[in-house]
Parts: structure tokens; C-alpha cells; sequence
């Protein structure tokens, strides 16, 4: 029986639902499910193009990999598994105290709204993501919600993922 998430923009008040590929990436989707419902400020990406995230708590029942890409396409749910070391530099703009400050590190959850995104970070290379669900409705509001993100700030903005 398929498993959903709704992921929220809470400030903007826009939702999308997503199926969790559990066939696809069943170790992911099972751990990421145990830790629901889970919530942080929202960031859009600088790097990657069309994509918005939050930063939890490090799930460390999640692989480091499983159902990759570097590739996104719009409607991938991703998990991004980062050492203290990868995003911790000030540059990113994550205030200290952070997640990303975390000594234990920090997960990415991430949504992809649109085309043409590609996870290369000029500090460390290749950053493959492991797709965990596709989101199958909400994404057109959810986009333009994303987009306002890009051109008007996160600013107070969260991001929720939560069982369905």
C-alpha cells in the first residue's frame, strides 16, 4: 500500500502531496517516515536551481545513498546527507548554532520545482541526492510559492514534511 507526505510552505500557506518510493528507495523512505513529522526554516538553493529544503536533525537511520541523482527532475523529493565538514562553511549563509553547524551533521530534505537542476557544488563536487518520493499533487501552486521564495526571501518562511 503506497505511503504519502504532505510538504508544506507553511508561511505562504501552499501544500503538495508525495508518494514515498519505498520500492525504489525503501531503506530512505522507511526512515525519513519514522522521523515525521519534521520542520525548519526553508532555504532555497544557490547551487542546485529550482530546488527548496529545510535542514533537520542528521537521520541517521537513512543511508547515505539510495535511488541517486544529480539530476533532479521537478516533483523529486530528495534526502542529503551531510558531514559537519560539508556545509559549514559561512559562505552558505547558515547561521552558527545551526543544523548545518551540527557535530553530528545534518539532513537535507529537499523538493525540486522545476527543470534543468544540477547538484554540483563548486566547494565539494558532485552532491547526489537520494530521491524518496515524487510529489503527485500540489506542484504547480507549490512551484510558484518555490519561486517566490527565489525572488522575494525565506525570511520566516518554514518547511514542513509530515505523514500524509
Amino acid at each position: 500500500m503506497a505511503r504519502f507526505i504532505t510538504i508544506s510552505l507553511d508561511k505562504r500557506g501552499v501544500s503538495c502531496r508525495a508518494r514515498l518510493l519505498d520500492a525504489e528507495a525503501p531503506l530512505t523512505c522507511e526512515a525519513v517516515w519514522n522521523t515525521l513529522p519534521q520542520n525548519g526554516s526553508a532555504f532555497h538553493a544557490k547551487y542546485a536551481r529550482n530546488e527548496v529544503y529545510t535542514l533537520v536533525p542528521r537521520i541517521t537511520a537513512a543511508p547515505r545513498r539510495e535511488n541517486p541523482t544529480v539530476t533532479p527532475i521537478p516533483g523529486d523529493v530528495c534526502l542529503f546527507d551531510f558531514e559537519p565538514w560539508e556545509i559549514g562553511n559561512s559562505a552558505y549563509g547558515y547561521e552558527p548554532g545551526s543544523e548545518a553547524h551540527a557535530a553530528q551533521g545534518a539532513t537535507d530534505l529537499a523538493l525540486f520545482y522545476g527543470r534543468n537542476n544540477l547538484l554540483l557544488n563548486g566547494d565539494v563536487g558532485w552532491v547526489p541526492g537520494s530521491v524518496f518520493a515524487t510529489i503527485e499533487d500540489g506542484l504547480p501552486a507549490l512551484a510558484v510559492a518555490c519561486n517566490d521564495l527565489w525572488t522575494e526571501g525565506t525570511v520566516g518562511e518554514t518547511l514542513t514534511f509530515a505523514r500524509a
